[in-house]
């Protein structure tokens, strides 16, 4: 006859088998989920590399408004292929800039020189002006009169002419 305690001994050793069971379905489910999620990416991933290209699309040869105000023609193979024509584009751009501010200064400073040199003329004709008017005979005769100490006066006999034999 069977016991009692056999039963129970055996209905435990079945609960605990079940479980072990169990677990190891659920993990050999997990294991081919993960496995289907791991194929699903490298196909996700190869699918971005077919479609991922790093070449530009080639351009048609007709060149539109569109396309230039779009910039469009400004792809990376062309814009490789004229760098240097940019860079030399560019150095002559700062060039130009850099000449036409000095040339503005030079002008600046030409315009203050000639400022200069009029204010100059200006003072030296003032200056010429007063010495004329200083070396007039009135005024060399009013000084000769105010200083009495001086022996020099004015002649009353006209000039003598002088006739020399070549």
């Amino acid at each position: 006859m069977v016991k009692k305690e056999d039963i129970e001994l055996e209905i435990q050793e079945i609960k605990t088998e079940e479980p072990a069971d169990e677990t190891e379905k659920e993990e050999s489910i997990l294991k081919e989920e993960a496995a289907e999620v791991k194929e699903h990416a490298k196909k996700a991933i190869q699918k971005i590399k077919e479609n991922a290209k790093e070449e530009d699309p080639k351009l048609t040869s007709s060149l539109t408004l569109r396309t230039i105000l779009g910039g469009d023609f400004l792809t990376a193979d062309m814009v490789r292929h004229q760098i240097w024509l940019f860079v030399l584009m560019v150095l002559f751009c700062i060039v130009y800039v850099a000449i036409r501010y000095q040339c503005q200064q030079d002008l600046i400073a030409i315009d203050k020189l000639e400022k200069e040199l009029l204010d100059a003329k200006y003072k030296a004709l003032s200056s010429s002006s007063t010495l004329t008017e200083k070396c007039r005979e009135s005024h060399v005769l009013e000084a000769l009169k105010q200083n009495r100490d001086s022996l020099l006066h004015i002649s009353d006999l006209p000039p003598y002419i002088i006739n020399v034999p070549e």
